[in-house]
């Protein structure tokens, strides 16, 4: 009797991808139905993997099991752990055909090639904002969930950014290593200096397509296109106010919590917005900085 070799293959409906296993068929199917069945019980972030939602935890718990020898880093999934380690060993095989910059990655080179082509194919549902990296996205995302996941161990304060918590706990040390030689003004970042000098150059590289309006920094001209899109994507969680900046919803906020957090060093008084506030200290003579 002839032995039949022939192994059974499982087809996507969709795509016409084959799969050697009906798990395998059923995860690959949530790429089309966007199902998520897997949700975060601290964030209620939701992944079409659980493996996805295990290294996702890391994020509340912190571990970071994956250690690189040579400097000690550490990292919460294996794939981060591994594009690391090839900067220690300095390779960089893929180059660009346009400006010949080189990349120890190819999504690094496919990140870098978006911007001479300036796609943007990571698009928000909410709002359409566009990204050309995909955790741009992921981060922008959470304007319209909520989400911090990452958490100061100091004071506690939550960041939607791993990077806008490592700028935050500079704060807690107490050092501003970047100097104005103009008028002597420290900062924390390298970035928040170079967005400063142009307050003295009066340069503003920052221009709206649609009328052309000029701004010093990129989250300024970011709030100001909202006003030709309509988009206003933070909401208040105790009403249906909703506002263009983070700013306007905490000064909002402030009128259902009564909260006052500046306060007048001559006699005491309490605002609820910094404007207010030196508006008030004309009264005495003086301005708040």
């Amino acid at each position: 009797m002839e032995n039949d070799t022939t192994k059974k293959t499982f087809p996507c409906d969709v795509c016409g991808k084959v799969f050697t296993k009906n798990t395998y068929l059923k995860r690959h199917t949530r790429t089309h139905t966007g199902e998520r069945p897997y949700p975060c019980q601290v964030c209620g972030s939701a992944f079409s993997r659980i493996s996805t939602l295990q290294v996702h935890m890391r994020r509340h718990t912190g571990e970071k099991p994956y250690f690189c020898d040579v400097c000690s880093s550490s990292f919460a999934d294996n794939s981060t752990y591994r594009r690391h380690v090839q900067i220690h060993s300095g390779e960089k095989p893929f180059s660009c055909d346009v400006c010949d910059s080189t990349f120890s990655h190819k999504y690094l080179l496919k990140r870098h090639i978006r911007t001479h082509t300036g796609e943007k194919p990571y698009r928000c549902e909410v709002c359409g904002s566009a990204f050309a990296d995909k955790s741009h996205l992921t981060v922008h995302e959470r304007i319209h969930t909520g989400e911090k996941p990452y958490q100061c161990l100091v004071c506690k304060t939550s960041f939607s950014s791993i990077n806008s918590l490592k700028q935050h706990q500079k704060r807690h040390v107490g050092v501003k290593p970047y100097r104005c030689e103009e008028c002597g003004s420290e900062y924390y970042e390298k970035a928040s200096l170079r967005s400063h000098m142009r307050t003295h150059t009066g340069e503003k590289p920052y221009s709206c397509e649609v009328c052309g309006s000029t701004f010093r920094v990129k989250p300024g001209l970011t709030r100001h296109k909202r006003i030709h899109s309509g988009e206003r994507p933070y909401s208040c969680g105790m009403c249906a106010s909703t506002f263009t900046d983070s700013s306007a919803l905490r000064r909002h906020v402030q009128t259902h919590t009564g909260e006052k957090p500046y306060s007048c060093d001559v006699c005491g008084s309490a605002f609820a917005d910094k404007v207010n506030l030196n508006s008030h200290m004309r009264k005495h003579g003086r301005e708040k900085p």
